[in-house]
């Protein structure tokens, strides 16, 4: 997880989530002028951490809290060394590819399309999902970037002037007129806010 943490309306430090917790803790326990806040850059969320004791205690926290989240289900236990195999040696059925099942209801003259089509209509379907999330990948990365920016704006520019006007040009895609409304905030969040709003660009 890549974030930024703010001091104030002032850029403090970015980077992984472990780095810049200790560097806000150590900001905490300084004379930092606050509040102290720390920002998912992907999403646009405040994430909260825990920052009491060491900065040995803060890293192992975040670092057990990472391994829950990345935690998956297990497979299925194997079965027994000595079950009996099927006649030929080999289990019945597919091969698992990862695959999951699940009901599909389609009108007749949809299934008789898809049943046409080249590798039947598991095949078919899968690329017609294929070819839509490609097709759309653009726009949903578009949508992603202006809601982790609304969110950063909100938290960080609600009460300041031309919150409403970046807003709107921002859901505009409009990146001259956002730019230019944020222009009067403090500049770090502006920056910020532009890099969340319309990565790449600028």
């Amino acid at each position: 997880m890549h974030v930024t943490a703010f001091d104030g309306h002032r850029r403090l430090a970015g980077g992984a989530l472990a780095e810049v917790a200790l560097a806000v803790k150590h900001a905490a326990e300084g004379a930092a002028a606050g509040p102290l806040l720390i920002f998912d850059d992907a999403t646009g969320r405040v994430v909260d951490v825990d920052l009491r004791g060491s900065d040995a205690d803060v890293v192992a926290r975040l670092a057990a809290a990472n391994d829950a989240d990345g935690a998956v289900a297990s497979d299925p236990p194997a079965p027994p060394a000595d079950a009996p195999a099927p006649a030929g040696g080999r289990r019945r059925g597919r091969p698992s590819l990862g695959v999951v099942a699940r009901e599909v209801t389609l009108l007749p003259r949809h299934w008789e399309w898809l049943s046409a089509q080249p590798g039947g209509a598991s095949v078919a379907l899968r690329r017609l999902v294929d070819t839509a999330r490609r097709a759309g990948a653009d726009a949903d990365r578009r949508r992603a970037a202006q809601e982790a920016a609304y969110r950063f704006i909100s938290a960080m520019a609600g009460d300041l002037p031309g919150f409403e006007e970046a807003s709107r040009a921002l859901f505009a895609d409009d990146r001259a007129r956002f730019a230019d409304h944020a222009h009067a905030w403090p500049p770090d969040v502006a920056d910020h806010a532009l890099r969340l709003a319309f990565p790449g660009e600028g």
